[in-house]
């Protein structure tokens, strides 16, 4: 599996300590780019994934949540180049709410974005 969207392949959502997403984990990040495609397709510019999968020593080490959705493939911290974490998170609230993009988590950083396909709303600011 190299290329999961027509934007997004799966290299960009490896762990940042040189493991690959495992192959149990494979639809996870399927769903996830393809709704993250939904968001590129929307603003018209390259979406950025600082962090995807994350082992759980890694996860650890960059004071991840204990129950991460990214350990699961379900999450990517993101940035767009033209538009402010605030402006993005904002996009894409509103593409969950008509419909577009999956429920999930989404919360808001000073320099990025998680969004997440846990299947539930979940909302935070930090």
């Amino acid at each position: 599996m190299g290329d999961l969207t027509r934007n997004f392949s799966i290299k960009e959502f490896a762990c940042k300590d040189g493991s690959v997403v495992p192959k149990n984990y494979q639809s996870n990040v399927k769903k996830l780019a393809t709704n993250l495609q939904v968001l590129r397709d929307h603003i018209g510019q390259r979406i950025h994934v600082n962090s995807g999968y994350r082992t759980p020593s890694y996860n650890k080490k960059v004071g991840g949540a204990s129950q991460s959705q990214h350990l699961y493939a379900k999450a990517a911290d993101i940035r767009a180049q033209s538009k402010t974490p605030k402006k993005l998170h904002s996009i894409i609230e509103k593409l969950i709410s008509g419909g577009k993009m999956a429920q999930g988590g989404l919360g808001l950083y000073s320099t990025f974005v998680h969004y997440d396909v846990r299947g539930y709303k979940a909302r935070w600011q930090k």
